[in-house]
């Protein structure tokens, strides 16, 4: 059985490995990394050897780990990038090739049913009624989106909400807070099998989901890199930021905001916490702008967009689809009986 994983700003670790009586059999390791001492290739294989076909790629990074001495130097790769090529050989972890993905780009919708589309897309997904899901959020007017643990009380200045028209909505994954109005974010969904970040923590499945996006990036001429935990930045600064929830069903909801053109003075009126951010870049004075898609790339939204499917299609297996009327219906449900209703917006105060 062969396996194969490519480190995120990394190097490529293959597995070739047999299993007998339940357990790994003449392992090895290989690929373009950089390893020093040489003979460290064959204890690396060693620990392997008679491990459990059950164990976990954690457990097998522990295993690998153990067996190395404290001089060696892993450069491009590490334990635990072989414990995810072993799982991939087996079987029990995927890759981006394994799947066909499908690509939503709708129509504007209510802002609020597009969050609640990230809790019936999974939903769905975990079902087996959807594949694996691409989705770009269009909305049709402004909003408000907070991290399912952040106190209103602390993120909004509910007066100046009102005064701009807006509305705040809680999102069932963690993060912070997204200004949100017609044009002036990029925001996608990505909706995949735990399969696919199995023996990845939070930290580096962040970097995993979001590569295809610094390759979409740059073929729009902003050179972006990952900034952990979650953030996506540039040289001119932070472009976006990334959030995630890991469900019990065992799919993985990711989702990255980025801005493209940000009326700041609004934003800081509205958001608190944004003003502490904002405070020592020179924000505040009329008429600034957040805007580092739009004059980064000179572009309009739309051609960012399209260029970004077309990146993503270009390099995974997709179909371009839309949402069923099934998948609104349950929407719809959702953002009127939880995602609007007080009970779960103000759970934190």
């Amino acid at each position: 059985m062969h396996g194969e994983y490519k480190v995120p700003g990394g190097k490529l670790v293959a597995v070739d490995v047999d299993v007998e009586d339940g357990r790994l059999a003449r392992a090895r390791v290989s690929g373009d990394f950089f390893l020093e001492p040489d003979s460290a290739l064959e204890d690396i294989n060693a620990a392997l050897e008679g491990m459990p076909e059950s164990a976990s790629a954690e457990q097998l990074a522990q295993a690998i780990s153990g067996a190395l001495d404290e001089g060696v130097s892993l450069v491009g790769f590490s334990p635990e990038s072989v414990g995810i090529a072993v799982r991939r050989a087996l079987g029990r972890a995927t890759s981006w090739a394994d799947h066909t993905f499908d690509v939503i780009h709708g129509g504007a919708v209510h802002p609020a049913l597009n969050v609640a589309l990230d809790q019936v897309i999974p939903e769905e997904v975990a079902a087996g009624r959807r594949g694996p899901t691409m989705r770009i959020w269009e909305w049709d007017a402004p909003l408000v989106v907070i991290g399912s643990f952040q106190s209103v009380r602390n993120e909004v200045d509910t007066e100046a909400l009102g005064r701009h028209g807006m509305s705040v909505v809680r999102r069932i994954s963690g993060g912070g807070a997204m200004f949100m109005e017609p044009g002036n974010c990029i925001t996608y969904s990505l909706v995949v099998p735990g399969s696919l970040v199995e023996g990845l923590s939070f930290e580096r499945s962040y970097a995993f989901l979001d590569d295809w996006v610094l390759g979409a990036l740059a073929d729009v001429g902003v050179r972006a890199r990952y900034v952990p935990l979650n953030d996506i930045a540039s040289e001119a600064g932070k472009i976006g930021g990334a959030a995630q929830k890991r469900f019990a069903s065992g799919v993985v909801l990711h989702h990255v905001t980025m801005s493209y053109d940000i009326d700041a003075d609004k934003m800081l009126d509205v958001l608190r916490i944004g003003r502490e951010k904002m405070s020592d870049k020179g924000t505040r004075s009329a008429n600034k702008r957040v805007d580092p898609m739009r004059s980064q790339t000179g572009m309009a939204r739309e051609d960012i967009i399209d260029a970004f499917i077309d990146h993503f299609r270009g390099r995974y297996d997709t179909r371009m689809s839309d949402y069923t009327d099934a998948e609104l219906a349950r929407a719809e449900e959702l953002m009127e009986t939880k995602f609007l209703a007080d009970d779960w917006t103000y759970r934190v105060p």
